[in-house]
């Protein structure tokens, strides 16, 4: 009987989802060492003799932002479903980055807004905070304190491959070539990876790759926190797509060194908050005043901006032939519009992924086909959210899934119950936050319930 794409999402998002580990490979090399390649390190571990990760900036770097992360100094979010999979990974995790400067944002120090409306309180589950450095600081730690897992600084150009099979990589370090060889290599190059140029080169498929233009423009400050400012974590304000023409959501939130973290972003020829004396006045023009009595503090270091021109995915599941011993996962298969803060917990189910796949014990003599068949799962998950969301924005034109009039107008009816009602609100976070998949939001049920709670809000504001 076949397992449906909700089952085998829950399965996979099963915190305490454990197997025990036992050896199916020998050496194991992971190019790349952001979030998703330390991630896949961590998995592996369990199952192969040896892991090697191969990365640019090597492992010294602490808690600076990588050359290799452009966005990283950008503001992140890590979900409830992403920071459930790292507790599962590497227990105590959340105990141990608060203990370190990460600060811990229940729900009753969360404020959301959406034009202007604080939203009823949906999930309760609780929130890390922490800046993207600081938090893959604490997670880079606990992989490389593995006693079978260690890293190297290098450049990987090309794979290397025998017959039907990858059998390692090509590196380039200070000058010299080396091969590192490995029974799997797996890529987590990000989302500017080059394995399909590899691919291709060397007469394989490359997978097909999906765009939808976003154009989204970001700019991230760090503030002091002062006296008298707002007793919360986190403060988000989202603007639809009528009203956000300067700027279509702000954030922040508390961070390590007692700093906030502000954020502004804004689409097409909007880049909002580029300049303190802007995000002072963009923060009090457009968002909730608790918002923009934060943006007012004192600004530490430079405004950081970001340009995020499209969500992207490589459909490797769909790929014919494709070289046996090899994976990808995180950025390197799907990035999403950064709005919905899906990037790092994508990465810790890409993780489970591999964990569920190894565990099967595999034969890895043959294309990883049953692997990207799990993956598409998750990546389908978050691609729907992000994109379902960005085609309401005027200037995204497709491309649209079947039905999507139908499929649009659901949505909407759900994402407005969502501000008022918390029965919808709780389902509706459950799906953002990566901890259900969305077709629990296609219920009978929960659109009946939305729509209802839609019918009331309206007639009471005309009243």
């Amino acid at each position: 009987m076949a397992v449906s794409p909700a089952a085998l999402f829950a399965a996979l998002a099963t915190p305490s989802r454990t197997t025990s580990p036992s050896v199916v490979l020998g050496r194991a090399v992971v190019v790349g060492g952001s979030v998703a390649g330390l991630l896949a390190a961590r998995a592996l571990a369990d199952r192969a003799e040896s892991v090697l990760v191969v990365d640019t900036d090597g492992p010294d770097t602490g808690d600076r932002p990588r050359h290799g992360v452009p966005q990283g100094s950008q503001i992140h979010a890590l979900l409830p479903g992403g920071l459930a999979q790292l507790e599962r990974w590497f227990p105590g995790f959340t105990e141990e980055a608060v203990a370190a400067g990460a600060y811990l944002a229940p729900v009753e120090s969360r404020d959301i807004y959406v034009d202007g409306v604080l939203k009823v309180v949906g999930s309760t589950a609780a929130m890390l905070n922490g800046s993207r450095p600081f938090l893959e600081a604490r997670i880079r730690e606990r992989v490389l304190a593995l006693p079978n897992v260690k890293t190297i600084s290098a450049r990987v150009t090309d794979l290397v491959l025998d017959g039907d099979a990858v059998t390692g990589v090509h590196c380039e370090s200070e000058g010299t070539s080396a091969v590192e060889h490995a029974d799997l290599v797996v890529d987590a190059m990000g989302r500017s990876s080059r394995l399909s140029e590899w691919l291709e080169r060397s007469g394989w498929d490359r997978p097909p790759l999906r765009r939808m233009t976003v154009d989204l423009n970001y700019a991230t400050a760090f503030l002091r926190r002062e006296e008298g400012d707002p007793d919360r974590s986190i403060i988000l304000a989202l603007n639809s797509p009528a009203n956000s023409a300067e700027a279509s959501g702000a954030m922040v939130c508390r961070v390590e060194d007692d700093l906030w973290m502000l954020m502004m972003a804004g689409y097409r020829d909007a880049k909002p908050g580029r300049t303190p004396e802007d995000a002072v006045r963009v923060a009090r023009d457009v968002f909730p005043a608790d918002l923009a009595a934060v943006a007012d503090n004192e600004v530490v270091g430079e405004i950081r901006t970001y340009r995020h021109a499209d969500s992207r995915r490589r459909d490797f599941h769909l790929v014919d032939r494709l070289p046996a011993r090899l994976v990808a996962v995180g950025d390197a298969v799907a990035s999403f519009n950064p709005v919905y803060g899906q990037g790092m917990s994508s990465a810790t189910l890409h993780a489970a992924c591999l964990a569920e796949w190894l565990g099967s014990a595999p034969d890895l003599s043959r294309p990883a086909k049953e692997f990207f068949a799990l993956q598409k799962v998750v990546v389908d998950a978050a691609w729907d959210i992000s994109t379902g969301a960005d085609l309401a924005l005027p200037h995204v034109d497709g491309p649209y899934p079947r039905a999507y009039p139908i499929v649009r107008w659901a949505q909407d009816q759900i994402s407005e119950a969502s501000v008022h009602d918390s029965v919808i609100g709780r389902r509706f976070d459950n799906v953002t936050h990566m901890v259900d998949h969305p077709s629990s939001l296609a219920k009978p049920g929960t659109l009946a319930r939305a729509v209802a709670v839609n019918l009331r809000h309206r007639l009471r504001s005309k009243r």
